[in-house]
């Protein structure tokens, strides 16, 4: 009796579509299921931290990051989720900066009034462009100053994490630039509250140099409310029609980054155009045209924030703690000039218009 040959022969046909680049691979699915399957399992570690009491002043996004981070540096990402956190990085952060246009409508940004929404746009304007020139100054790389001059001047992790969608820095990059916003945000945060009698600012004004100078929203809410209902809810929609900003401003980016490449000799490495930006005007242009429930617009607020979590959870996975520790202090002066230029100027406004 023969037995057959332990080693398949391949046919001619199998040949073929080898050759073709028709050989069998996995569906996409279970290739990212592990990867994104660990990066959500962090998000709602996230969610759970911050319901703890003392933390609830950090958003889940930001907890996700550091979280990611611990996981990646003492127990190590495995290989097998490395597609799942390629997939949270691209797809669902997009899908998540769209859903984000769901807290929005114009008529909030109306209601900030045209004094408030010049003293919001300038204010944004000229820390991103001081910003930017200051990196320049202290010798920076360029993505990450840009990294802090979104996170700094428009609203914080979900700045970053947008920005990056054009900038294309490394993780480590993103990580400092996160752990800038959170440091500097808490420190107004905790110190605004204290200042409203001794600069002489009633509830409005207040407010609406909260909601024009802090980094995250959740920091706005914390630190406004502390002044009053007033103070607190207009600080909040200050804080929206400022995050309204980050589409023009991510757009920019890209038009200016994608010329730039044009006029370079290697100029076929263009930034790709940021079409999910469109998404998001399109989802606020929606909002604002209909009637959303409210209980329908909180839980499309929670998977929102659910998204940009698990987006930053994978951010961690990919971060060495030891590459950001090499990049040194500058990075942190820089985003200490940059939110006390954001915190200053915006108060200049507001006592000048």
């Amino acid at each position: 009796m023969t037995t057959a040959p332990k080693n398949r022969v391949a046919s001619p046909a199998t040949d073929c579509a080898a050759h073709a680049g028709l050989a069998f691979h996995p569906p996409a699915a279970l290739e990212t299921a592990p990867g994104v399957l660990l990066a959500g399992a962090i998000a709602v570690s996230a969610f759970l931290a911050h319901a703890v009491p003392g933390m609830t002043a950090f958003s889940p996004m930001i907890l996700a990051i550091v979280l990611g981070m611990a996981f990646h540096n003492f127990i190590g990402t495995p290989a097998i989720a490395k597609p799942g956190i390629n997939f949270s990085l691209r797809r669902l952060l997009r899908i998540a900066i769209v859903l984000l246009g769901f807290q929005l409508t114009v008529g909030q940004v109306l209601d900030v009034g045209g004094r408030g929404l010049i003293i919001v746009a300038a204010s944004l304007t000229a820390t991103f462009l001081f910003t930017v020139w200051l990196g320049r100054l202290l010798k920076l790389d360029r993505k990450l100053t840009q990294l802090i001059a979104a996170g700094t001047s428009i609203c914080g992790a979900s700045a970053i994490i947008a920005t990056n969608t054009v900038a294309e820095a490394h993780d480590e990059d993103v990580a400092y630039a996160v752990a800038c916003v959170t440091v500097f945000g808490s420190v107004a945060m905790f110190t605004y509250p204290l200042l409203p009698r001794l600069l002489h600012l009633d509830p409005h004004a207040y407010g609406l140099w909260s909601g024009a100078s802090i980094h995250e929203i959740a920091q706005v809410v914390a630190a406004s409310f502390q002044n009053g209902q007033r103070a607190g809810e207009f600080g909040t929609i200050v804080k929206l029609a400022r995050v309204m900003l980050l589409a023009p401003v991510v757009f920019a980016l890209s038009i200016m980054q994608r010329l730039a490449a044009g006029r370079s000799a290697a100029g076929t490495a263009r930034p790709p155009l940021p079409w999910f930006v469109l998404g998001f005007i399109g989802v606020v242009a929606l909002n604002s045209a209909m009637r959303i429930p409210p209980e329908v617009s909180k839980e499309i607020a929670l998977v929102t924030t659910f998204l940009l979590s698990v987006a930053l959870a994978a951010m961690g996975l990919e971060t060495d703690v030891s590459k950001i520790r090499a990049k040194g202090l500058r990075p942190a002066l820089l985003g200490a000039i940059s939110f006390l230029f954001i915190a200053s100027v915006s108060l200049a406004l507001i006592k000048l218009v």
